[in-house]
């Protein structure tokens, strides 16, 4: 059956099934188009503005593509679809579009913050009554509504200009102007899209990754590690803490 469905075979699934009026291909071929059906609109749904940039055809057409070569794992719909940027960086059809990647990277970072559980942010009192010593060891560990995505093309500005349907900001949009490092967080008001410098992003994902808060700050590749650290706990992008062993 799976075969079937998935991969369009229906040679050991058909014996099986009785030709009651209807073709043993037919009724199969009932499941496969259903299940074709929900994913396309489980990706549509995750990926709005990778279907309105490629148009709706070519948008069935690769995610068929997708589910072939990558069927779900889980009946949670919300988790299928985690690795189509990394399918349309590898898929000729849509290769003239370089910027199309980075756009789903970071519909998909929002996507994972809009269904991320819920958690409440870290006390900085917490981390205040800690000795030196153990703020040094400190491991903090990032809320489930945070994500960090690195694109070669400015994804936010193509992202909102399609999502805002605004064709002249669209069309204002310098696909040189390099690559953007990009937070994604659900706050309370929605979930946002935040530009940070290549150093701050870097040195935020070190925290993000649970690196030792005194590794992270010297290996930084920004200046204002401390404020970006700051910014961080007062947006409550942490959700708590652990303390590194001492070697």
């Amino acid at each position: 059956m799976l075969r079937s469905v998935v991969a369009r075979d229906d040679a050991k699934a058909g014996a099986h099934v009785v030709a009651d009026g209807i073709e043993p291909a037919a009724r199969l071929g009932i499941y496969r188009n259903t299940f074709a059906s929900v994913l396309t609109n489980a990706l549509r749904l995750s990926y709005p503005a990778v279907h309105r940039l490629v148009a709706a055809e070519c948008f069935e057409g690769t995610a068929r593509l997708f589910m072939e070569e990558q069927p779900p794992q889980c009946a949670n719909l919300d988790e299928y679809g985690a690795g189509f940027a990394e399918f349309l960086a590898r898929f000729p059809p849509v290769a003239a579009l370089g910027y199309l990647p980075g756009v789903a990277r970071l519909e998909w970072a929002v996507s994972r913050a809009l269904h991320a559980e819920d958690a409440e942010p870290l006390n900085v009192a917490r981390l205040a009554a800690l000795t030196e010593d153990e703020q040094a060891r400190v491991r903090l560990a990032p809320h489930p509504g945070v994500g960090l995505v690195r694109a070669d093309y400015p994804a936010d500005a193509i992202w909102r200009a399609v999502l805002d349907e605004d064709d002249a900001a669209l069309a204002s949009i310098d696909l040189a102007s390099g690559p953007v490092w990009l937070l994604v967080h659900r706050a309370e008001t929605g979930v946002e899209v935040s530009r940070f410098t290549e150093g701050a992003w870097w040195f935020s994902a070190a925290l993000f990754a649970g690196r030792p808060l005194h590794e992270a700050v010297a290996e930084a590749r920004c200046t204002d590690s401390h404020a970006v650290l700051a910014e961080h706990l007062a947006a409550g992008r942490f959700a708590g803490f652990s303390l590194a062993e001492t070697s």
